[in-house]
């Protein structure tokens, strides 16, 4: 390896300015894309047809970038759009012919991902589609996810562990009589890696175990946030249901059948690397040779899953960099009002949490961050 290529390894991180620059306009980017998507959703509206533009957006705007340069910089989606309604939890991102509708009232959790020259940045959000502040319980689950969201920020820190975050995620779901969904992991962000080795738990049971781990300066977090108003144990009702799968560059296999293989073939030219959906290949060869793909493990499914008929859920997951003068949340949308029946304020712990700036004292550190989630929890 030569020198250059060296020094090159050692500044893909936050270290380099042109990296902090590739994730700052990557999330530009999926900001704008949630708030098209937000617009998109309103009754009657095909789910498919919103996926769509979502994904259309990101596409267009990523393609925009760097067009003059001699090196090919890929960019796009880095995860497809999903939109999961209601007691539907996570990955619903239907095919063409798939005839789902949005209907008013529904509580519609969005997620989604975009990357420039692998630097992911990702979001998700719940929206009701409703006129008028929410209320009642729909506004607890999401008050429990947004509140949840900004604890999480304040220790997704330097210095603090990633056990650390989920036991407070969980006192925080706790006070507003709700559960963090199972299964639910927040992953470290490397360049072309959206599920880097560094996780933490949402729920930590004797089933499920990661490493401790230490957060340092200069790491990027997707911080994944899911609640509902019931158990909180994600079920799979139909393996059909899954469209979205990244490519195991660990694995090979020899495919029998020809439909695998053009699938296959195609999946590696166009989505080596980043999560993809079914939606991008040819719909009746995608059904047979997705199937022997994923039986071998040359891809990893994302099973949509589902809380029982009657619970609702919500999501909000951010970008978080870890820079030298603080934590930079560079991916969000602001809430619709809500009206949450719970207080947390009075809770000593989660108000000790909450009053914990953003912004690391350093010199050259700016201001802490602290008054706006104050105020906004006064108004639950």
């Amino acid at each position: 390896m030569s020198d250059d290529e060296i020094k090159e390894e050692k500044e893909l991180d936050l270290s380099s300015p042109e990296v902090v620059n590739k994730y700052k306009s990557a999330a530009e980017i999926i900001n704008k894309a949630l708030q098209l998507v937000i617009s998109e959703c309103k009754p009657k509206v095909k789910i498919v047809d919103v996926c769509e533009k979502g994904d259309s957006f990101i596409r267009e705007q990523t393609g925009n970038m760097y067009k003059n340069v001699k090196k090919k910089i890929e960019r796009g989606v880095a995860f497809p759009t999903c939109i999961s309604v209601n007691n539907t939890i996570c990955h619903f991102s239907p095919l063409a012919s798939d005839e789902s509708v949005l209907e008013a009232g529904d509580i519609v959790k969005i997620d989604m991902g975009c990357h420039i020259d692998g630097f992911i940045a990702v979001v998700a959000h719940t929206h009701v589609l409703q006129e008028g502040p929410v209320t009642g319980r729909v506004a607890d689950v999401i008050a429990a996810a947004n509140t949840a969201a900004e604890v999480a920020l304040r220790l997704v820190r330097p210095g603090k562990k990633n056990k650390d975050v989920t036991e407070a995620i969980q006192k925080v779901a706790a006070a507003y009589d709700c559960k963090i969904v199972e299964g639910v992991l927040t992953h470290q962000l490397k360049q072309f890696v959206i599920d880097g080795n560094k996780v933490v738990l949402s729920v930590s049971s004797p089933e499920t175990k990661v490493d401790d781990a230490e957060f340092e300066e200069n790491e990027v977090y997707a911080v994944d946030i899911v609640t509902s108003t019931g158990e909180g144990k994600p079920k799979l009702l139909d393996e059909k249901q899954t469209t979205i799968y990244k490519r195991a560059v660990d694995k090979n296999y020899h495919l029998k059948m020809k439909a695998s293989r053009f699938i296959f073939s195609e999946i590696n030219q166009n989505f080596p690397i980043m999560p993809f959906t079914a939606r991008a290949l040819e719909e009746k060869r995608a059904r047979l040779g997705l199937v022997e793909c994923v039986n071998h493990e040359l891809l990893q499914p994302y099973p949509v899953l589902h809380e029982k008929p009657g619970d609702f859920v919500a999501h909000i997951k951010f970008t978080v960099l870890l820079m030298p003068n603080g934590s930079d949340r560079i991916t969000s949308h602001p809430l619709q009002e809500v009206q949450s029946t719970k207080s947390v304020t009075e809770d000593p712990e989660i108000k000790a949490w909450l009053s914990l700036g953003t912004k690391s004292k350093k010199k050259g550190g700016g201001k802490k961050k602290k008054g706006r989630f104050k105020l906004m929890l006064m108004k639950d």
